[in-house]
């Protein structure tokens, strides 16, 4: 059985391997948002566009308005 001597190299601060972790965990949930925000915008053009237009106003509606002083 043969056991190398060599050792694993390092980190000069312990915090650098839980700094990076955290980075991609947050880059993860920043993509994880921008997915669910272009879906949503995506619903939201689909419902407008399923959405009937309104009638237009007959020509004559707010012509005649009584005030009294």
């Amino acid at each position: 059985m043969n056991i190398s001597n060599t050792r694993l190299p390092t980190m000069p601060n312990s915090n650098e391997g839980g700094e990076v972790l955290s980075a991609a965990l947050s880059k993860k949930q920043l993509q994880a948002d921008g997915a669910t925000a272009l879906q949503l915008v995506d619903s939201a053009a689909q419902a407008t566009a399923a959405q009937t237009p309104a009638k237009s106003a007959t020509a004559s509606l707010g012509n005649n308005i009584d005030v009294y002083v």
